[in-house]
């Protein structure tokens, strides 16, 4: 499904990535974890077509999107749910979520698009009249996520999903990853802290300063001390 290869990024003369390679398979969940200011949201703005790469390739179904206008990526069956949320304030809930099915026609009816991305978070249906600027962060999430969803894509790329969100919010977002996960659909998540990448992930990448420095299972990444050290700081890999 996507496939990244040797992707490199410059901006202003300043290397921000640096030759990485991952994939993402349908039905996959992969997480490409790192600090703040490591690379991954040049990465996913790179997949979406908003930052164009210096060298390398990213392969999506086969074809080379490398470069490509957003919107043709987006026809092409690519979600994004953006770290900021970034949900229409003069939008209710509903038009918010309905917004999707409106840019991107598939061969699926809006209606069932809309009812799955409310299977994904049901508690969305208490606000379906609620404007986006009503809404808490968490609130925010869910229906930017939900919003990418109704896009009817193969791939959604969700950046720092559960980032600055309260304990409460959490299961409920991670639940509806898990749900979308079920679908088939394939799931690249950016996240800075470790401990909040769903233990059912199948695959990490450890970006540090635009490198990648690890590959491997959640399981493997908590036995490295060096990838522990970057993701989870020094005293935690230290016990």
């Amino acid at each position: 499904m996507l496939q990244i290869s040797s992707l490199t990024v410059d901006i202003q003369g300043s290397r921000i990535l640096n030759g990485i390679s991952l994939s993402v398979a349908a039905g996959e969940l992969v997480c490409l974890i790192g600090r703040n200011g490591a690379g991954k949201t040049t990465t996913f703005r790179s997949i979406m077509g908003y930052r164009r790469p210096s060298s390398g390739k990213i392969e999506f179904d086969g074809v080379d999107i490398s470069g490509l206008p957003t919107w043709q990526i987006a026809q092409r069956g690519v979600g994004f749910a953006p770290e900021e949320s970034e949900v229409y304030a003069d939008l209710t809930v509903a038009e918010n979520i309905e917004l999707s099915t409106w840019t991107r026609p598939t061969g699926r009816p809006a209606a069932e698009r809309i009812a799955e991305a409310y299977a994904v978070f049901p508690k969305l249906r208490q606000y379906l009249a609620r404007g986006g600027a009503q809404l808490s962060g968490g609130e925010r999430k869910m229906v930017s996520i939900a919003r990418a969803l109704t896009l009817d894509p193969k791939l959604l790329l969700l950046d720092e999903p559960f980032e600055g969100l309260s304990p409460a919010i959490i299961p409920l977002i991670a639940e509806g990853v898990a749900s979308i996960r079920a679908m088939g659909k394939g799931v690249l998540m950016a996240e800075s802290n470790v401990h909040h990448v769903p233990d059912y992930v199948d695959r990490l990448y450890v970006l540090e300063r635009g490198e990648l420095m690890f590959s491997g299972t959640l399981a493997e990444a908590y036995r490295d001390r060096e990838v522990m050290r970057v993701i989870a700081g020094d005293a935690e890999a230290a016990a």
